[in-house]
This record gives structure tokens, C-alpha cells and sequence, in this order.
């Protein structure tokens, strides 16, 4: 064999080792790419935010104020800039949106817009609670919208006694779950960010539960990869026990 062919196998070889060797680093590390700006404190402490406040301490469903709304779901993402939503307070960034109208606003949160998800990721909202939500960041960014009223003929028809069914519901696990989940586990697991199993993703969750759901909670509350201990959680076991297991049983 002449030299320069031999040199070219010698390169050709060299080249495919390199190419292997990165092909399988890329496989190794697949699905644990990290959204910094998911995981800064800022982002972590914003989402911890609303369930800071007692989970069981929200108004009946359907008669939250913009102010409640916008501290229990979108400030997971309006409070920090996330995922380039205009962040809350921000003149700037709202102006233009403000520009296109309350009805255009409306109608993207209600729908779901670029990288937001329908009502925010949170479709137990009820359209009047999004537009107030919606009029109250817009007017804390210069707008001058008008949240609907809280209450009304809907509220008047219900029997006195209405939100004690609701308070009671607050304290099932299930419902403490899909609250801290909303509030806190949502930010990742309803997108896939951070290598995270995504909410409902069977394929995705299917390996992760083979062990069972204790050793599920156990490596959470330790933490792994991207996701810090108890997904930056800091209230009790139980309740992040309850948002495991609301998210386990939403892909089995």
C-alpha cells in the first residue's frame, strides 16, 4: 500500500474514533442539558413563592382575585422573566402588549401563547380569574384594565356554606398536590426543561417508576441531576409527597 493511502486510513481512522467518542458522550449526557435561567435562584424562589402561603388558603375556585391568580400560578414565570414572558412591573416589556389590546392579552392567555401554556399551565382557572390575572399584571406594567368583578350573580346563587366543601378539598392530597405542582413542579415538568420527565409522558416516567413510588419520593426529596432537593420545596415531607404522587398517577 503506498504511504499517502496508508496515511489516509491512519486519518480516517482517527477521525471516526473522535466522532464515537463524542457521539457517545452526547448520548451519555442526552436529557440532562440544564435551562439555567429554569434553575436560578431567582426563578427556584419565585415559584416557591405562592406555596410559601398555606396551600388551603385560596379563595373558592372562580372567585380569585388578579392579585391571587397571578402569586399562585403566573409568577412562576412573570416574576423572573422566564422563558422571555414580560416580567411583572416591567414597563417596558409590557408596553408592547399592552398595545395590542386587553382582548388580544386575553385571548393568549387563555389559548396559550409562544412558550405559555394554555391559562398558564393551570386549566382549573376559571376565564374570569385568567382575565383578571391578565389585567392585573398588564396595569402593574402601565396599563389601565379592568379586572371582572369578583363574586356576582354566579357567587350570589351559590347556598351560604359553598367554600366549605372547598377548604375540606384543599386538605386531600390530591388536591395539595396539583397545587404544589402548579406552584412549584410545573415550571419543569410541564415543558420537559432540565431533562425533567414531562407531566403525563408515560415513556418518560415509566423507567423512573420501576423502583416504586417510595424510592420515586426518596431520590426527589435528595434531589438529582438539575433538580435541586425536593424541587426547591421547603414545605413538609407530606405535601411533596403529595405532588410525586399526583404526577406519578398522571402517567402511569
Amino acid at each position: 500500500m503506498a504511504p499517502g493511502s496508508v496515511i489516509k486510513v491512519i486519518v480516517g481512522i482517527i477521525v471516526f474514533v473522535v466522532a464515537a467518542i463524542w457521539l457517545l458522550a452526547k448520548l451519555a449526557t442526552s436529557g440532562y442539558e440544564i435551562d439555567a435561567q429554569v434553575m436560578t435562584k431567582e426563578a427556584v424562589a419565585a415559584r416557591l413563592k405562592p406555596v410559601g402561603d398555606s396551600v388551603a388558603s385560596d379563595a373558592p375556585p372562580g372567585q380569585r382575585t388578579g392579585e391571587q391568580v397571578f402569586k399562585a400560578v403566573c409568577i412562576s414565570c412573570h416574576g423572573t422573566g422566564l422563558a422571555g414572558s414580560p416580567k411583572f412591573g416591567d414597563a417596558a416589556a409590557w408596553a408592547p402588549r399592552i398595545a395590542k389590546g386587553y382582548d388580544t392579552l386575553i385571548n393568549h392567555a387563555l389559548q396559550g401563547f409562544n412558550a405559555m401554556p394554555v391559562k398558564g399551565g393551570s386549566p382549573d382557572l376559571s376565564d374570569d380569574e385568567v382575565k383578571r390575572a391578565v389585567a392585573y399584571m398588564a396595569n402593574a406594567g402601565g396599563a389601565k384594565f379592568t379586572e371582572p368583578p369578583v363574586g356576582g350573580a354566579a357567587a350570589a346563587a351559590s347556598p351560604a356554606g359553598a367554600s366549605a366543601p372547598a377548604a375540606v378539598a384543599a386538605l386531600d392530597p390530591q388536591v395539595v398536590g396539583k397545587k404544589i405542582f402548579d406552584s412549584v413542579c410545573t415550571a419543569c415538568h410541564s415543558t420537559g426543561a432540565a431533562g425533567a420527565p414531562k407531566f403525563g409522558d408515560k415513556a418518560a416516567w415509566a423507567p423512573r417508576l420501576k423502583p416504586g413510588i417510595d424510592e420515586v419520593v426518596k431520590i426527589a426529596t435528595k434531589g438529582l441531576n438539575a433538580m435541586p432537593p425536593k424541587g426547591g420545596y421547603t414545605g413538609s415531607d407530606a405535601e411533596f409527597r403529595a405532588a410525586v404522587e399526583y404526577m406519578v398517577n398522571a402517567s402511569k
